[in-house]
């Protein structure tokens, strides 16, 4: 496995970002620090970090599916916290949109991780913070990189199902998409394409790669042989693949060494490298995980940069699930 480089200008460079944000109610200016709760709440990052350890020692994919939360949470109406409200009989939220409904899934490592936070620091963390240290976290316990996270999020009064089901790129999607999706979020190309290496650790459903294991010409013959095995043409839509089937559970570079091989999982995977303008890239990140690792860092600062529009509504969420 590659390790990665964690050069200290970078990190120091994180640990100086301050980005102007709308708080509470959309009235007070905030700021994103990462010390926004040294003085508040200063055992938050430990607390996340201790909780994150738990749920990964018990089950090393669970890192995965909390970065994945935190992407598809980001993805609709910024990282808000707003992919975990629960649906209630006058509320309908996130969790049952198209792209997150039976797939997104560790939403009880983050209750647990809240508890603890509330039992040192009451109606002081944000679950959006929450998430996003422990998206950090994921990373980083499963061998990637880390650095300093910018704090200070409110979690959103509201959720938008049709904004998950239109924001969130779909396993099919082409490369012109991928770029487009990704632009609209203020996300550049190479943001894109550098985070799209998260499929270097997880898992996906059969149903979502049945298409490409099958029809795809670009794909190598004895790597779609191998989904097949698990893969059926019909039945077995559950049934998982690894992203990177040499290290599944570690976050290194094999990810674009699988794509320059012809070994992308999925559609949208492959659309990165298929003769297309991310070609060169992937093949630098592919031959460079201390690259790799830099451009992720600055794109998943980037992301979790992405706040609620103006005016929207604004809380310290007691319970993630709900609205207090």
């Amino acid at each position: 496995m590659a390790t990665f480089a964690r050069p200290t200008a970078l990190l120091a460079l994180t640990a100086a970002v301050l980005i102007s944000v709308l708080g509470g109610g959309g009235a007070e200016a905030q700021q994103l620090s990462p010390n926004f709760y040294s003085s508040t709440c200063p055992s938050v990052a430990t607390i996340v970090r201790r909780g994150m350890a738990s749920a990964v020692q018990k089950e090393r994919r669970m890192g995965a599916s909390i970065l994945r939360m935190f992407f598809h949470d980001c993805f609709v109406n910024g990282c808000d916290g707003s992919i975990l409200l629960d649906d209630t009989p006058t509320f309908t939220g996130e969790k049952g949109a198209g792209p997150n409904a039976n797939s997104v899934r560790g939403f009880e490592v983050i209750d647990a991780i809240k508890a603890q936070v509330e039992t040192s620091c009451r109606a002081t963390v944000s679950c959006a913070d929450i998430l996003a240290l422990a998206a950090r976290d994921a990373v980083n316990l499963l061998g990637g990189p880390t650095w300093s996270v910018p704090l200070g999020r409110k979690d959103s009064r509201t959720a938008s199902q049709s904004l998950a089901n239109a924001n969130l790129p779909g396993p099919g999607s082409s490369l012109a998409t991928l770029i487009s999706m990704f632009g609209n979020q203020g996300l550049s190309a190479r943001d894109m394409t550098a985070l799209s290496g998260a499929h270097t650790i997880g898992r996906s459903q059969c149903q979502f790669f049945r298409t490409r294991i099958y029809t795809e010409s670009n794909i190598n013959g004895s790597f779609a042989a191998l989904r097949r095995r698990t893969c059926p043409r019909s039945g077995g839509d559950a049934n998982l693949a690894p992203f990177d089937v040499q290290t599944p559970d570690a976050f290194d570079n094999a990810y674009y060494q699988n794509l320059v091989a012809r070994k992308g999982l999925l559609h949208s995977d492959q659309e990165l490298f298929n003769g297309g303008s991310q070609d060169a890239l992937v093949r630098q990140y592919s031959g460079s995980p201390s690259q790799f690792a830099a451009d992720f860092v600055t794109a998943m600062i980037k992301m979790g940069n992405l706040l609620p529009s103006s005016g929207t509504r604004t809380e310290v969420r007691l319970n993630c699930r709900k609205v207090n």
